[in-house]
């Protein structure tokens, strides 16, 4: 049995999206006294006993669980009051998140490395959502879902971070130089796939036959 283009696109979101629920949920864990399963390197951040962990983690978490939800064109068309009060929620926390998350880019135990990949990270989810908000604002409906693509793709850090983790690991690589190139890897090529994405029609788009003279 084939699967059409659209098909493949629809298949493709809701793997996404599946996967961000997940992880998302699994996330909440750090709001609890005592979490099962911590992650060791996220724990050893020097700004964790300040609860800056935990801030993140809620903050984030909930952005990446309402993140994929405002791309459904059906919320978007049908449900447009749904569809701006969960913008809303994810505005504030993307820019709460970020804030947290650079924060704990500052007390990475990996080194000025992985520091420096999580910080630039963080900035980038910021201004990209800041860009995406002012744009709404302003009713530029396009340029706006452009850059909440791009704000969603970095979102999704939290994803592909995960996933790299365990593979590092399974690869045998030392625990400290996989988490400092993950730091770059989890987002960069997220925010390049997003590029693609935006740019994909023009990119194999024909070029106008030249007007006669």
């Amino acid at each position: 049995m084939r699967i059409s283009g659209s098909g493949l696109r629809r298949l493709g979101f809701w793997t996404v999206a599946a996967l961000a629920t997940a992880i998302a949920l699994t996330s909440y864990r750090y709001l609890l006294p005592g979490p099962p399963f911590p992650a060791p390197g996220p724990l050893a951040n020097r700004w964790t006993h300040l609860g800056v962990l935990t801030a993140h983690a809620a903050f984030a978490a909930t952005a990446l669980l309402v993140g994929s939800f405002q791309f459904v064109a059906a919320v978007r068309t049908n449900h447009p009051s749904i569809h701006r009060r969960l913008g809303t929620v994810y505005v504030f926390c993307a820019l709460a998140g970020g804030v947290a998350g650079l924060a704990l880019s500052t007390g990475v135990s990996s080194g000025p490395v992985a520091g420096a990949g999580f910080g630039l990270l963080a900035l980038a989810w910021m201004a990209t959502t800041f860009a995406a908000w002012r744009l709404a604002r302003a009713r530029d409906l396009v340029r706006h879902r452009r850059w909440m693509i791009r704000s969603f793709a970095l979102c999704l850090a939290a994803v592909t971070l995960r996933l790299y983790l365990p593979l590092s690991q399974i690869a045998g690589l030392p625990f400290e130089r996989a988490y400092a190139a993950i730091a770059w890897i989890c987002w960069l090529p997220n925010l390049a796939i997003a590029e693609l994405v935006l740019n994909w029609r023009g990119m194999f788009a024909r070029p106008a036959a030249p007007r006669p003279v």
